[in-house]
């Protein structure tokens, strides 16, 4: 059922009270005012808190910087005509005392009659005592179809002639932005559209902008593919072999988009570098969560903005999500201290992980296995739990063959792989490459190309963190005996 047809069955059905979610205010009231038209016969009134009423000649201003004064009027309207009320950010004013209690005497005496009350709202933000009495709803964001209606609607105002494959290529690639957004971007990229622009990736950066201003998501560049990652041969395969699976190919084969993967393993494995290679891998879009801004001070704005994240990368997929350090935020531990705030976050992420249709594909990384909660483990969250275990040797020759061929390109072939690779039992792949930034820390100091032996000083300076870190390795490799992750690499030893 769409919103429509919901919002319609409601009205007709009588719920008093329907607290809709939106981000459009001028397009809900231009659908409410053509659904009234065409399937009602009511009066529709308008209030906001700077006006006062409006859409009535009688009642012009009425209320005006006055919410209580705005329920008492819906009250003393006694006529048996039908009327919508339209209450534009009444969510902001609902849990005055004053307010709470005018609305719930509103719902008994207002039971039978043939008014309908809408509170248009950007957030969920309904008191306890008024939860039982509110029927809440979300309009969405327009869909491929009505974005292409609109591009349609707009080049043949403007009288400027695009391809009907280009313009269902701009309706995808608006999917996400409100229609007023789409409006004043079209008019942008028009006015100073040349032949060489690409206008997707100047829809891209819209995309950015907005959710810049979020302060939730960001847009991560990436640069790194698959190749530039030494060993982790099982993880590659297994990403290698989805590669098309976000495409309509997939689509028409009836493939389900997959959900995700979890990597775990200590820090320098490889885990950030993955999420940023498979982004590129797949050339989609790499959208970082930065966790610690979910959670706020307000009461209910965390919940709030796991919503609104959610809303975004559903809004900008087909895409990839990295949450990095997942482990911090949604740890086994209890904490009473926040009031549930943790606990309530985390069950919304879980039933979106379970439930998502949206082709989002989240890369979660996480550090310490033993603050994960079970819950994040069971299958159906990710479609795979991949363990990034530390190199062994052909890994490690791997991994220094990347980072030299990065560094001297033309070179690479004279430093000694075989006998750093053996010296170096219990790096991470970070701290390969850090040797090999000390080697040439040294050399350049003393004004001279790097060699073989300063990176073997730089190796016999390192205590690896691994030394320190060998509770975390021991359970994860003991996962992986059980069964319970995956190796990303073909063959360590366990």
């Amino acid at each position: 059922m769409n919103f429509e047809d919901e919002l319609k069955l409601l009205l007709k059905t009588r719920h008093l009270f329907i607290y809709i979610l939106t981000d459009e205010e001028e397009r809900i009231e231009h659908l409410i005012s053509k659904l009234i038209n065409n399937s009602f016969s009511s009066t529709i009134y308008y209030w906001d808190f700077i006006d006062g009423y409006q859409g009535n000649p009688n009642y012009i201003n009425h209320a005006q910087r006055n919410p209580l004064e705005a329920l008492e009027f819906i009250e003393n309207m006694t006529s048996e005509t039908p009327k919508i009320f339209v209450l534009r950010d009444f969510s902001s004013f609902m849990h005055e005392k004053s307010v709470i209690r005018k609305i719930r005497n509103l719902s008994r005496k207002l039971r039978n009659s043939r008014s309908n009350i809408l509170i248009l709202t950007q957030e969920l933000n309904i008191p306890i005592l008024l939860k039982d009495i509110m029927t809440v709803i979300e309009f969405s964001l327009p869909s491929i179809r009505e974005i292409h209606l609109e591009l349609v609607r707009l080049l043949n105002i403007l009288e400027v002639n695009f391809s009907s494959n280009l313009i269902l290529d701009l309706a995808v690639a608006y999917k996400g932005l409100p229609i007023e957004r789409i409006r004043r971007s079209m008019c942008k990229l028009i006015s100073s559209y040349r032949i060489e622009d690409n206008l997707l990736d100047l829809i891209l950066e819209e995309k950015k902008q907005i959710i810049k201003q979020t302060e939730i998501l960001e847009f991560y560049p990436f640069s790194n593919n698959l190749d530039d990652i030494g060993g982790l041969d099982n993880l590659k395969n297994w990403l290698k072999r989805r590669s098309e699976c976000f495409s309509n190919k997939a689509i028409n084969y009836g493939l389900p988009s997959p959900k995700g993967v979890l990597l775990v393993g200590i820090q320098g494995t490889g885990k950030s570098l993955s999420a940023k290679a498979i982004s590129r891998e797949w050339k989609l879009p790499l959208l970082r969560l930065d966790i610690g801004k979910l959670f706020a001070g307000i009461v209910g704005e965390s919940e709030a903005r796991v919503r609104m994240m959610i809303r975004l990368a559903e809004a900008s997929s087909p895409c990839v999500l990295w949450i990095d350090e997942i482990d911090k935020a949604f740890s086994g531990t209890s904490n009473n201290r926040d009031s549930g705030t943790t606990s309530r976050v985390f069950v919304t992420f879980l039933t979106w992980l379970s439930e998502k249709k949206s082709p989002v594909f989240v890369v979660a990384t996480a550090n310490n296995c033993m603050y994960l909660r079970p819950e994040l483990l069971r299958k159906g969250r990710f479609d795979e739990i991949f363990f990034l275990d530390l190199p062994n040797i052909r890994e490690r020759n791997s991994i220094f063959k990347v980072h030299l061929m990065s560094a001297r390109p033309l070179t690479w072939h004279d430093y000694d792989l075989n006998y750093l690779s053996s010296i170096t039992e219990g790096f991470s792949g970070a701290e390969i490459q850090q040797s090999i930034i000390e080697g040439m820390h040294k050399a350049f100091y003393e004004k001279r190309e790097f060699i073989t032996l300063d990176i073997v000083d730089a190796i016999n300076d390192f205590i690896p963190l691994s030394f320190t870190d060998q509770v975390t390795i021991s359970e994860l490799q003991r996962w992986a005996s059980l069964g319970k992750v995956r190796l990303a690499s073909k063959s360590v030893e366990i």
